[in-house]
């Protein structure tokens, strides 16, 4: 498994896809754009694996609090699973609870006002939820090393 390389981040919407990407070491994630949902965005999705030439998709998978999975993240699973296979790219799932939250306190905090907050948010929740993962690989690597 690859693990260098930039990771695209998804938070999947039920009307917009969130999109961030990591830098070449994977270290740092940053907001991207959204993918409209409604049949054209395989065109989207190509266009951003050309630029950006990801080796991994880091998807959000929706849960409640207690961690249960329901079925909109069956659903998310569904969609994701189908464009990774099209797009030919690993894929990963990450944890995306309140995500959304932190990014919209965030835009708040910097004074965004509502009508580009909800211009941002869904860039900014993936780039919230690859940063944790990204992180996350990080600790792994750390503890790998250290033992």
């Amino acid at each position: 498994m690859k693990t260098l390389g930039r990771y695209l981040g998804l938070d999947i919407g039920s009307k917009r896809i969130g999109i961030a990407v990591s830098d070449e070491l994977g270290i740092m994630a940053s907001p991207v754009s959204y993918v409209l949902r409604g049949g054209g965005e395989m065109a989207a999705f190509q266009d951003l694996v050309r630029r950006y030439e990801p080796v991994r998709l880091v998807a959000g998978l929706p849960s409640g609090m207690s961690g249960h999975e329901g079925p909109q993240a069956r659903e998310v699973r569904t969609y994701t699973d189908s464009l990774a296979q099209q797009l030919g790219i690993e894929l990963v799932y990450w944890d995306e609870r309140l995500t959304t939250l932190i990014a919209e306190k965030a835009l708040i905090a910097s004074g965004a006002r509502r009508d580009k907050r909800r211009e941002q948010i869904d860039a900014l929740a993936a780039a919230v939820m690859l940063q944790s993962y990204l992180d996350s690989q990080a600790n792994k690597r750390r503890a790998a090393d250290s033992a």
